[in-house]
């Protein structure tokens, strides 16, 4: 129940929280953003755009007129500042506009409203008096150039930031939704991952305690005592690491060693063992129950249909970047086990076994972990596992 309650909360996880505050689309539809404050007016993007508009229009406006630069640069500084203060304070309020207004409109009609009479508030402001009609016919001449120029590119510039942060939006939508379908891929693949654990435990449990009733039928309580000891130590070591995403070679050491004690005391005179691990892979990453995987291959397919039983040699060695993991047995080998039917990939039933585990090494690793299965120099197989040497984890 555990495990399955495990699965469901895997699959029922909220995605990746979406983008809360409205974008430029979201403007464009006509539903206002979240208010980002008074910053935003001011931001370094607004301010450089001020800068760069202003020192063009002032150059130009000073080679085709009396005043000096510095008359045109305050002129056409204010018309350009008052202009993107109305453009940003529209891009953020009122919070909602009526549904026929879509908000790019609304600050296009701003910029163009607030131009002429910041042009004429920037005049008198130079000039030093309200009445630039009485100064003469040049003045409201330069007055009137001055703000038919704001009203002509005035709105386009408006309109080519509108594009602007358009596209940005949708670059930053894209990727927003590659991270969100990373992450719910890689979900998927660890509650596949878990769905595959989930598969191995039972096989071995289930088997182990019909073991234990056939023994306390048999030969009393004592050896059944042992066997339930045994499996008692296995259980331990195995069930708060079957969950996990990653086990250490470490874990899988003991999780092997308490499997194959349980398997001495139900075959004591048939089965004979040994595990070696290398101490540099003892931390190492390794997909959980691989190793016992290989060995309960090994004694079901190998030991327990040879009359004699045989032994099984556990090793665990790193090579360099490599992790190699060797289980041989002396049971009765790969073409006996295909005479008798028992192909050692189906190693269990429901298709877990050998198959499970390439499954979950594909899942797990990639193309970078292989696993072979080969005829052992005397009698028996060899199952060797290759693994990148990665450092598990966690604690």
């Amino acid at each position: 129940m555990h495990r399955l309650a495990s699965l469901r909360d895997t699959s029922a996880m909220p995605t990746a929280p979406r983008r809360s505050a409205a974008s430029p689309a979201a403007e464009f539809a006509g539903t206002a953003p979240l208010r980002r404050g008074w910053r935003a007016l001011v931001a370094w993007p607004r301010i450089r755009l001020w800068l760069i508009v202003t020192a063009l229009w002032a150059l130009m406006r000073t080679a085709s007129s009396q005043p000096g630069l510095e008359v045109w640069l305050v002129r056409c500084g204010l018309v350009t500042g008052v202009a993107i203060l109305a453009f940003g304070v529209l891009e953020q309020w009122p919070r909602r506009l009526p549904r026929r207004l879509p908000r790019w409109v609304a600050q296009l009609l701003a910029v163009a409203v607030v131009i002429p009479p910041s042009a004429f508030a920037a005049y008198a402001l130079t000039l030093g008096t309200w009445n630039i009609h009485a100064l003469g016919p040049s003045y409201s001449t330069g007055f009137s150039i001055l703000a038919f120029m704001g009203l002509l590119f005035g709105p386009w510039i408006a309109l080519v930031t509108l594009l602007r942060q358009r596209e940005a939006f949708a670059r930053e939508q894209a990727l927003a939704f590659a991270l969100e379908r990373s992450e719910l891929e890689r979900r998927a693949l660890d509650a596949r991952m878990k769905l595959l654990q989930a598969q191995v435990e039972p096989h071995f449990l289930f088997n182990t305690l019909a073991n234990v009733r056939t023994l306390v039928r048999r030969a009393g309580s004592e050896q059944a005592s042992a066997v339930l000891d045994s499996l008692i130590h296995y259980l331990r070591a195995a069930v708060p690491r079957l969950d996990g995403q990653a086990n250490r070679l470490a874990d899988e050491r003991a999780l092997v060693q308490a499997y194959l004690e349980v398997m001495h005391l139900r075959m004591p005179d048939r089965l004979r063992f040994s595990i070696d691990v290398d101490e540099a892979a003892l931390p190492l990453q390794c997909p959980a129950a691989a190793v016992l995987t290989l060995v309960e291959n090994a004694i079901r397919h190998g030991i327990d249909p040879a009359e004699d039983g045989g032994r099984i040699d556990v090793t665990v060695r790193r090579v360099g970047e490599r992790v190699q993991v060797r289980v041989a047995d002396t049971g009765i080998g790969l073409a006996l086990a295909d005479a008798a039917g028992r192909r050692p990939g189906d190693t269990t039933r429901g298709g877990t076994g050998l198959a499970n585990l390439r499954e979950r090494l594909a899942l797990a690793f990639g193309g970078d972990a292989t696993l072979t299965l080969a005829p052992h120099p005397t009698r028996g197989t060899v199952a060797t596992l290759e693994l990148p040497a990665t450092p598990a984890p966690g604690p």
